[in-house]
């Protein structure tokens, strides 16, 4: 087992850490955030969800986002589109880079988006290809893959049979989700070797929550299959709505720390990631929920 030498992460904080926020973030705000990220050296942050306002107030002001921000070379802003008209204001607003977001399981599936697992493939082949015709990179997000809040455990071969279809949309990488964080290093790293007899484990990424305490193991347990690809939230921000406890995206520091420990190179710098996070906590009220962030903090403080 080899470890990648190089891991690209990529921030979901700006969208999926503050889409559940009850309280609105300034668009000011979002676009500091975003801005501190990129100067941190991270290869992609997620800059806003183009969905519908009613149903994610938050994500409202995605477009001027997108507009206000300072793109660094070198650094991705991708943004997530549920329909045709989600992409048509897209790329009205310069998107670059586009995700769906699909599910593993039914249940799931029809709470989150209203639809079948295969409706919402149906959905997503219009705008998928659209958007290749346009020049996008098209992302393949896919929750639920180590278990369901209304189902359960998840069939891998389910996991695997929808990652593929994502996969024939024409998606570049599919992120597997963890979105109740139940997983364990060995159940995550089944469930990895059976999505990569389907899917090229080179355009695999994970997408890990921490409810139970267990991202960062699951994480490293699947880097030793060869996944170099990471999603994760400066702070530990977000959760989901639709199942009950579930705590934030794994922190983007806590994640950096355990990979630069382990001399895999990413190209951002933890200090500043760790600043970015306090900036957004103390926007929200509260302190980051990264225990690198407060470690360093406390240092400081000392």
């Amino acid at each position: 087992m080899t470890l990648p030498q190089r891991v690209r992460l990529v921030e979901v904080g700006p969208r999926d850490g503050l889409q559940n926020e009850k309280a609105v973030v300034p668009l000011e705000t979002k676009v500091a955030l975003i801005d501190r990220l990129s100067e941190a050296g991270l290869p992609a942050v997620e800059a806003g969800a183009f969905v519908s306002p009613k149903w994610v107030p938050q994500m409202a002001d995605s477009a001027e986002v997108l507009r206000r921000i300072r793109r660094r070379p070198g650094t991705a802003y991708p943004v997530l589109v549920p329909n045709e008209k989600g992409l048509e204001a897209a790329l009205a607003a310069g998107a670059e880079e586009i995700a769906v977001f699909g599910a593993a399981s039914e249940s799931f599936s029809r709470k989150n988006i209203n639809c079948s697992i295969a409706e919402s493939l149906e959905r997503f082949r219009p705008v998928a290809g659209r958007a290749l015709e346009a020049g996008l990179k098209v992302r393949g997000y896919l929750s639920c893959v180590l278990g369901c809040p209304y189902e359960g455990e998840v069939p891998l071969a389910r996991v695997a049979e929808v990652a593929a279809a994502l996969d024939g949309l024409g998606c570049y990488e599919i992120s597997l989700g963890d979105t109740i964080g139940v997983g364990t290093p060995a159940r995550a790293r089944a469930m990895v070797e059976a999505v990569a007899e389907a899917v090229p484990v080179e355009r695999l990424a994970l997408h890990f929550h921490d409810t139970y305490g267990q991202a960062l193991a699951n994480l490293h347990a699947c880097l030793e299959l060869g996944v170099a690809t990471l999603d994760s939230a400066v702070a530990g921000l977000g959760g989901c709505p639709y199942a009950k406890g579930a705590s934030g995206n794994v922190a983007t520091e806590d994640v950096l720390y355990l990979l630069h420990g382990l001399g895999i190179e990413t190209g951002v710098d933890l200090e500043q990631v760790a600043a970015a996070g306090r900036f957004i906590s103390d926007a929200l009220g509260r302190p980051p929920a990264s225990k690198v962030a407060r470690a360093l903090a406390a240092r400081v403080a000392a």
